[in-house]
């Protein structure tokens, strides 16, 4: 036991001293939270560029139609960077004949037709650059709503009749053990956590389960290990490195969780906006009126919103919601499972790298492992829709993807049978795992110049 103390002191000592492990340990959470919130961010902001859409009816004979015979005149309302132009007694050949050289960034073409067709329809649009799902949807509902109110009163049934009928209800998510209090679920910010803490597991286990094959390999290739293994045996080495460097990922790990909790609460003092003050003069509305003449909106300056005081906002109720979850469960099992997890997987990367000469001769056995990776993370998705789905049940207790599907989970609450189910198995077949890998590294460590195959490395499992 001293000697893979000594083995895993000087693998710990030699990577923790490294300029990469001291930059990506400041850096990582600054980059993992752009990974989580750029996306989004890029993907709300709209473009601020105005864009005009030309609108071509034609009526049931296949002619323009007149503005005072148009059906669907200003039936589509402008918004703040969208313009509708309804255009009279236009033919759609002759509008898309001079499109490249018009002011148009698309065309819109409604046959009167589609009043009277049944319920699946489609209408044309002609485009200069793709549109965005945000301005399909709003043509799609714009279209809908009028060809829906046209069939109510062709059936002498009143629309607002109808609208006064519609009811929109949120479901309200609560544990039945929060009862009294009818606290409500968090169950966005469980998701996330289970994401963050998934993904985490499925990084670290491949990142830091490389660098143990690529160090073993490098030692056996430079025929280092010849001397080491003079001093100490071949499961000593192998024990040392993986703890080792599992050490190496804990320690990151935890210096991203103090970063990332110091610079979110940071963050948070800053964006976060002071008490309204009184207002003691009224400020006069901002008119939002489109120009096709569409219901106006209506906005005093206070009432638009402040990215920063938003951000802030954000990040306030984030650490509201965090607060009505069971986080040291969460980071208990989180530890334990991204332990278990990289020790049963960093094993067999072990394993891999003195079995094989090159790194290319890697990629042949690689197969067998990333394939439960990469199906836990497909399975993670599921388990954030249905977490006590029969799939994410047996997922998280099979221990090759327990590790990250069971982190999916557990944020929403797990049975305490299933989680030590899971915690059972995972430590049965981490030792299994460590038997095997075991029984191949002390073979393969000094095994040279030979391509090994599946029937050879069952022949060493069972010396």
């Amino acid at each position: 036991m001293n000697k893979i103390g000594l083995i895993i002191w000087r693998e710990y000592l030699t990577r923790v001293r490294k300029k990469s492990f001291i930059i990506m340990s400041i850096l990582g959470p600054i980059l993992f939270a752009a990974l989580i919130v750029l996306p989004g961010w890029l993907g709300s902001m709209e473009d601020t560029d105005v864009q005009e859409i030309a609108v071509v009816e034609y009526d049931r004979n296949g002619q323009p139609v007149p503005a005072d015979q148009q059906f669907f005149r200003n039936v589509i309302p402008n918004r703040e960077n969208l313009k509708f132009t309804y255009l009279d007694n236009a033919r759609l050949q002759d509008v898309l004949k001079t499109f490249e050289v018009s002011n148009y960034d698309g065309v819109l073409f409604l046959p009167q037709t589609i009043i009277s067709s049944g319920r699946e329809t489609s209408v044309e649009f002609y485009y200069r650059k793709p549109p965005s799902v945000g301005l399909e949807s709003h043509i799609s509902k714009a279209v809908e709503k009028v060809l829906l109110n046209n069939r109510l009163e062709a059936k002498n049934i009143p629309v607002d009749f109808i609208q006064s009928l519609e009811t929109k209800v949120d479901l309200s998510r609560i544990n039945w053990k929060n009862w009294p209090n009818k606290e409500e679920d968090t169950t966005d910010i469980k998701r996330g956590l289970g994401y963050v803490s998934g993904f985490l597991i499925y990084f670290f286990i491949f990142m830091f389960g490389a660098q143990v094959m690529r160090g073993i390999l490098e030692e056996k290739t430079s025929r280092i290990v010849e001397v080491i293994i003079s001093s100490v045996k071949p499961f000593q080495l192998m024990m040392g490195k993986v703890i080792g460097i599992g050490l190496i990922a804990l320690t990151q790990f935890v210096a991203w969780l103090i970063l990332t909790f110091g610079i979110t609460f940071i963050a948070k003092e800053l964006l976060t906006p002071e008490p309204v003050k009184a207002q003691t003069e009224l400020h006069a509305p901002v008119d939002l009126m489109s120009s096709s003449g569409s219901q106006a909106v209506t906005a005093t300056p206070d009432q638009i919103s402040n990215g920063r005081q938003e951000a802030g906002v954000m990040i306030s109720d984030v650490y509201d919601q965090l607060g009505n979850t069971n986080l040291l469960l969460i980071i208990g099992a989180f530890i334990f499972y991204f332990l278990g997890g990289y020790l049963l997987y960093g094993s067999l990367f072990a394993a891999i790298g003195a079995a094989v000469d090159s790194e290319a001769d890697t990629q042949q056995f690689m197969l067998p492992i990333t394939i439960p990776l990469i199906l836990s993370i497909v399975v993670m998705v599921n388990a954030f829709m249905n977490p006590s789905g029969k799939i994410a049940v047996w997922f998280s207790i099979f221990p090759l993807t327990s590790p990250i599907v069971m982190m999916a989970r557990i944020p929403f609450g797990v049975p305490p049978l299933q989680l030590l189910s899971s915690v059972a198995l995972l430590i049965l077949t981490f030792f299994g795992t460590i038997w095997l890998a075991a029984k191949i590294y002390r073979t393969g460590i000094l095994m040279y110049g030979k391509k090994v195959n599946y029937a050879e490395l069952w022949k060493w499992i069972r010396y």
